[in-house]
């Protein structure tokens, strides 16, 4: 499973990829008034984060507003998980 680090690492070459932008804060939102990804971006980021770190946090429900919130899915341990350890 992939980190945090990982998951910013991934989300910040995504970006710059496809918004062909260098400025990624982790406060920036995701959509229209933010970084501005449109539907199909989010789907293509989606798939990446799933394909490259195991897990999808765009499919646990909520959507991911920021940069931040994706990030934070992906917990210290790596796990991906956003249910706590029993």
């Amino acid at each position: 499973m992939g980190t945090q680090r990982d998951a910013e690492r991934t989300i910040r070459s995504f970006i710059r990829r496809v918004k062909n932008t260098e400025t990624v804060e982790l406060d920036s939102e995701l959509y229209a008034n933010g970084v501005g990804l449109n539907s199909l971006e989010t789907a293509e980021l989606s798939a990446i984060l799933e394909d490259e770190l195991g897990a999808d946090p765009f499919a646990e429900g909520e959507m991911p507003q920021t940069v931040a919130e994706v990030i934070a899915f992906y917990d210290a341990d790596g796990t991906g998980s956003t249910e706590s350890a029993q």
